[in-house]
């Protein structure tokens, strides 16, 4: 039976019949005729078709049409023996519609990466010079940069080596924000970079943030790559100095800048803290991980502040308390024992 008063307020005021522009129930794909059906069903659960018809004023056709849509999207359920349709308590059938949303969005991102793919390369077909951005200068080189590092979504990859163009404080900060957000960041620091005193502590503090950093002896160029997509690098040489790099678009270039850098991170030695302290003094514990970086013994004295006699006697004590017959070996030993 219909309510009668529900019934005349619902004629008297069209007010219920007319859903806001900005209706909630647009966002999880219910018409605003349908949200005044399910109303109307909350209201008057046993007036049957008919009764919400006349309550939404709409032929049965329309509701039932309707009541299927509902029905999809189970804010209503099937009839059983004990009657007809029913409404889904709608705190629960609510949030499961805004979860079943949830989960299409997320669907519908994913596939971002490969409608991106498809964008760029219609794009550098019809246009190849797309490929490349040429940035000069070093405020408009400090702009793209963090422009790169701002649109990153999962991992960054890093060759790091001389000259220094630009203060290293900007770009931690930048760094230490990508970690934050969860984005992996791996660097190959070349050894001749960090027998810099500012860029070793730089790289110590990355590690302590999270950075996972590796060594080699030197690397082929300097290099930013960001989700395998986007590179940057330098159009000059090192010598030659000035700000002048290339923004490259993902492409076959990204793609190789991309396989370089794996090929030279499975070359590379791990630049790591050493644990289990117990067993090293403080001294022996930066010793261990300049060694590990691969400096000169020059460099490591003079980042120690000891004289090269003085670093090699070191050395001597560590490789014998290992039983290390060769820097290598020592190496090798200290890894094992954690301490690099």
């Amino acid at each position: 039976m219909v309510n009668t008063a529900y019934d005349s307020a619902l004629r008297q005021s069209p007010a219920p019949r007319q859903t806001p522009a900005a209706s909630p129930w647009a966002a999880v794909g219910v018409s605003a005729f349908d949200e005044l059906l399910y109303q109307a069903i909350l209201h008057q659960p046993d007036a049957g078709a008919g009764g919400w018809a006349r309550l939404t004023d709409a032929s049965p056709a329309r509701v039932r049409e309707a009541c299927d849509r509902l029905l999809t999207l189970g804010l209503l359920q099937p009839p059983d023996s004990t009657g007809g349709l029913r409404a889904v308590d709608p705190r629960v059938a609510i949030r499961a519609l805004i979860r079943r949303r949830e989960t299409e969005s997320e669907l519908l991102a994913a596939t971002a990466d490969d409608m991106a793919t498809a964008y760029e390369a219609g794009l550098l077909r019809e246009e190849p010079s797309r490929l490349v951005d040429v940035v000069s200068g070093e405020g408009a080189n400090a702009a793209r940069l963090e422009e790169l590092y701002a649109r990153a979504e999962h991992e960054v990859c890093v060759f790091d080596t001389p000259p220094y163009l630009a203060p290293r404080t900007p770009q931690l900060d930048l760094q230490a924000d990508l970690l934050s957000r969860g984005i992996v960041y791996r660097t190959v620091y070349a050894a001749t970079a960090l027998e810099d005193p500012d860029v070793l502590y730089h790289a110590w503090k990355m590690v302590e943030l999270g950075e996972q950093a590796r060594v080699l002896p030197s690397v082929p160029v300097k290099l930013l790559v960001v989700d395998g997509r986007r590179a940057m690098l330098p159009l000059t040489a090192s010598a030659a100095g000035g700000y002048c790099a290339a923004v490259v678009r993902h492409s076959a270039v990204t793609e190789a800048l991309q396989k370089l850098f794996e090929l030279a991170w499975q070359q590379a030695t791990p630049l790591g803290q050493p644990v289990a302290d117990g067993e090293l003094t403080e001294g022996e514990r930066a010793l261990t991980r300049l060694l590990a970086a691969g400096m000169k013994d020059e460099a490591v004295a003079r980042h120690l502040g000891v004289s090269l006699r003085t670093l090699r006697r070191r050395v001597s004590e560590l490789q014998e308390r290992l039983s290390a017959a060769s820097r290598f070996q020592l190496g090798l030993r200290a890894a094992q024992r954690g301490w690099v």
